[in-house]
């Protein structure tokens, strides 16, 4: 059976008509990453004058007789309306700044005031970036990221939206009755990943205690600092879920890099000392904090996006397991736990030179007791500091 080789500009449909799903898989990933990597040479090689880069942008056209099957806006403001198509990419900032994906010149919205994130074909989040004035949907306003759904009125300002997801609906209609049918599976493909869980802790205790616009300024912040934390760390991954983040680091077929493993932990750190800030920088009726749990294992990768902005998602036990040590940090009375493989592959690096103390927890879900590995944030960062 032939073997994939490093990926050619072409590929000989006789030559790939012996090779397996999974092999496929893999040269579709590989192509990706040559057009990720074409696309950023070509950005850095980008046109300058007087000495400044000009920055190209690709601009949201609107829907054709064709493309009205993707997600788009429709868009009322003091320019008129107009319709915006949600193609292309993963996620889109929106904002009255013009290094926006959106730009909506709209003097009562924040410079960077939203954002939607794609979490699959069928769904997209509103999130709100702290802005000054909120993001409304359907007259509520957003506190925490909200998942969209066909013909959601929004509000940004003084700015009418409406969204609209034409394809969730055929698709929801078509699968009417037919629940036994087949689902067309994505394309996955198992790959060795670190996957880190961080939740708002007392959240229910802040929904409580301050006003919905100070909550929603405070929350989309928090949010909005944690996904360039996460990705500055080099995760592949981060969703929102609620009042947590989820991040994912995609490693080597067989093993994990050193600096690999730090970087869910540094990540984590630079997230801690930002929750912090955030308490010096509002009214907050108590000092926001954070939990983690960080789980190292095999899971299955895939990709949701498009060739030039791939959106990798990951399932399997090792992602649930992440969110059950998350939780059990609250069990332990400390602030991070971690599986045993992440524990492991820390030996390798550190040895038993480690602040992390074994604790036995029940997970929920499992069955049998599982071994959890915990320390606190200023035993974390002495940790980080003394072995960089």
């Amino acid at each position: 059976m032939p073997v994939p080789q490093e990926s050619p500009a072409v590929f000989n449909p006789q030559s790939l008509s012996g090779l397996t799903r999974e092999q496929l898989i893999a040269i579709v990933l590989q192509q990706q990453q040559h057009l990720l990597q074409l696309q950023q040479e070509l950005s850095t090689s980008s046109t300058q004058f007087d000495g400044s880069t000009e920055v190209l942008s690709r601009p949201l056209l609107p829907p054709s007789d064709d493309d009205t099957h993707h997600p788009y806006l429709n868009v009322h403001g003091e320019s008129g309306s107009y319709k915006l198509s949600l193609v292309g990419n993963s996620y889109w900032t929106i904002g009255r700044g013009s290094d926006n994906a959106i730009v909506l010149p709209d003097q009562w919205m924040s410079r960077n005031h939203a954002m939607l994130q794609s979490m699959g074909a069928r769904e997209l989040y509103l999130i709100d970036l702290g802005s000054h004035n909120g993001s409304f949907v359907n007259g509520r306003r957003v506190s925490v990221p909200i998942s969209l759904k066909h013909g959601d009125k929004l509000t940004f300002g003084q700015t009418n939206v409406e969204f609209y997801n034409p394809d969730a609906v055929r698709l929801s209609t078509a699968t009417q009755g037919l629940s036994e049918a087949p689902v067309t599976a994505l394309l996955h493909v198992r790959r060795l990943i670190s996957v880190l869980v961080v939740d708002i802790r007392n959240f229910t205790g802040l929904t409580r205690n301050l006003d919905e616009r100070l909550l929603s300024e405070v929350v989309g912040t928090w949010f909005r600092k944690a996904g360039d934390i996460i990705r500055a760390n080099g995760s592949w991954v981060d969703k929102y879920i609620g009042d947590a983040v989820m991040a994912v680091w995609i490693h080597g077929t067989q093993d994990v890099g050193q600096q690999e493993l730090q970087q869910p932990f540094q990540a984590l750190h630079q997230l801690n000392e930002m929750t912090q800030k955030l308490h010096l920088a509002y009214p907050l009726p108590f000092p926001l904090k954070i939990g983690a749990g960080i789980n190292t294992g095999y899971g299955m990768v895939g990709n949701t996006g498009s060739s030039d902005r791939p959106d990798y998602t990951a399932l399997g036990d090792t992602v649930n397991a992440a969110f059950r040590l998350e939780t059990s940090t609250k069990q332990i009375g400390l602030d991070i736990a971690v599986g045993a493989t992440t524990y492991q592959y820390m030996q390798e690096w550190q040895g038993e030179d480690l602040p992390l103390r074994q604790f036995t927890v029940q997970l929920k879900g499992y069955v049998n007791p599982k071994p959890a590995y915990a320390c606190s944030f200023p035993e974390l960062k002495t940790f980080l500091e003394t072995n960089q």
